[in-house]
């Protein structure tokens, strides 16, 4: 697999869009477990928006997903590989919702629409 775009051991943040508007937002923040084509297994945490609490909450399970890289409803965005996937949470701060896991990495949603 000397031509695959994510390596075993990367980490990335993936976006579901929405294709309605009552369908429920997800995110999801894994560890490349491995690649196959435009397929990508992943382990690490589902977040899901709470409705009552407008906030997006962890899953606290890890789970393994699998994710394909050409599907247009993916956003995926690679993070740095200091960052500690167990540490990462959502907040807002200055109208901006932010990814970040406390110890100086953040990731701007707010850039991908007010409905992420």
């Amino acid at each position: 697999m000397g031509d695959a775009v994510l390596g075993v051991g990367e980490k990335v943040h993936v976006v579901t869009r929405r294709a309605f508007p009552e369908d429920v937002r997800r995110h999801f923040v894994g560890a490349v477990q491995a690649c196959s084509g435009d397929a990508v297994k992943l382990e690490g945490y589902a977040f899901v928006l709470r409705g009552s609490t407008n906030e997006y909450e962890r899953r606290p399970e890890k789970r393994v997903r699998v994710v394909s890289l050409s599907d247009a409803g993916n956003i995926i965005n690679v993070l740095p590989e200091s960052v500690h996937l167990d540490g990462l949470k959502y907040e807002f701060s200055s109208g901006r919702l932010l990814m970040t896991d406390g110890a100086g990495y953040e990731l701007e949603l707010t850039e991908f629409g007010a409905d992420v």
